[in-house]
């Protein structure tokens, strides 16, 4: 059998891969084997820190909080009795709005625990046995 060099259609398809690698350093933007493996590796990566970010924006959101109510000696109040009270009565605050709050407008953080303290807390429901 003859021997067929794959010309182009391998040239193309190896500098779209150089492309996507052109910023990484030594053997890894150069050789083509190399770029291959780093070229599926940054791939896993991205996959998996885009969960990865959400879960450390949520842990940021809840030092913050509770960072913000900690430093008050005026408020007597847990992170955990806030957040609890914000799901019982059904208010549309979020970790990262409330957080948002307790940075820029701590007093308004502040009158929402205070209204939330005053409130007395609803019944609680049972939806199974007893």
């Amino acid at each position: 059998m003859t021997r067929i060099k794959r010309g182009y259609i391998a040239r193309k398809r190896r500098t779209k891969i150089r492309l996507f690698t052109s910023s990484f350093r030594g053997a890894h933007s150069r050789l083509t084997r190399t770029i291959t493996q780093q070229k599926i590796k940054a791939l896993v990566s991205a996959h998996r820190d885009r969960d990865r970010k959400k879960r450390d924006f949520r842990g940021l959101w809840i030092s913050r909080i509770n960072a913000v109510i900690r430093e008050n000696p005026k408020v007597y109040y847990m992170y955990s009795n806030i957040i609890y009270n914000i799901y019982t009565r059904q208010l549309l605050l979020n970790r990262k709005i409330v957080a948002q709050i307790a940075i820029l407008k701590e007093n308004c953080l502040f009158m929402i625990v205070n209204d939330i303290i005053k409130t007395k807390n609803p019944r609680r429901r049972y939806f199974g046995r007893v």
